[in-house]
């Protein structure tokens, strides 16, 4: 086992960004949000009734392109509303399928004394000894639960993989993390591995025992209605 100091991204930054109580709901009443050049969103947490709002286009891909992961802690000023300041995460994002472009996002307000919960990417440094021994170094999970306060929270967790040899592989247990953040999950979970190289009969088996892909089906676009956080589905 290899206890994995690792390096840690710089604390989650909250960036600025401004909001509008949104109105128009409903699908006519989002089309003309997107016609206007923003983005209809919700807002919801544990205290806090769930509410509509709607971004500006462009301020938004901004927020994005800042943002050093897919976690985004954004500290929100909603214009005209009777609680102007909000901290919130980036809770999901929807896509146009063909497009890209971003037609909804939902926000899910924390409080700066409030732990939460969250998954961070998980990436490696350092040269792998095992990989030049002809292994090959698998990445088996690629995000990882922790657990802390908002600022607290790191961008990514960056795990050292310069000691890992042939055969060897490197657990959640193994990963310490930063001060304040606990890391959630089973200990026993494999986060990077280094194989053993295959012989060439054993690779053209693994080739021909690989199932045909299928197309992923697109799932249903919910409704863009803020619901209350403590409704029962």
């Amino acid at each position: 086992m290899v206890r994995q100091i690792g390096r840690y991204d710089s604390e989650m930054k909250s960036l600025k960004m401004g909001a509008f109580v949104r109105s128009e709901t409903r699908r006519k009443g989002s089309k003309r949000v997107r016609a206007l050049g923003r983005i209809p969103a919700n807002i919801y947490g544990k205290s806090a009734t769930a509410q509509n709002l709607e971004l500006d286009s462009r301020e938004f891909e901004v927020l994005v392109g800042k943002a050093h992961s897919e976690v985004i802690l954004v500290d929100l000023t909603i214009e005209g509303d009777s609680r102007p300041a909000r901290l919130a995460l980036v809770q999901d994002v929807q896509h146009h399928a063909l497009t890209g472009k971003v037609l909804h996002v939902d926000f899910h307000e924390v409080k700066p004394d409030e732990c939460v919960t969250i998954r961070v990417p998980v990436e490696s440094t350092g040269e792998c000894p095992g990989v030049k021994a002809g292994g090959t170094l698998e990445h088996v999970l690629l995000k990882i639960r922790i657990r802390g306060l908002p600022g607290e929270l790191p961008d990514q967790i960056t795990v050292d993989v310069s000691n890992l040899q042939v055969g060897k592989v490197i657990h959640i247990s193994d990963i310490v993390p930063p001060p304040g953040v606990e890391i959630l999950g089973r200990k026993e979970t494999t986060v990077y591995a280094c194989a053993e190289p295959l012989t060439a009969e054993a690779a053209t088996e693994a080739a021909a025992a690989e199932p045909t892909k299928q197309p992923e089906m697109l799932k249903e676009k919910k409704t863009d209605e803020a619901k209350p956080a403590d409704k029962k589905k």
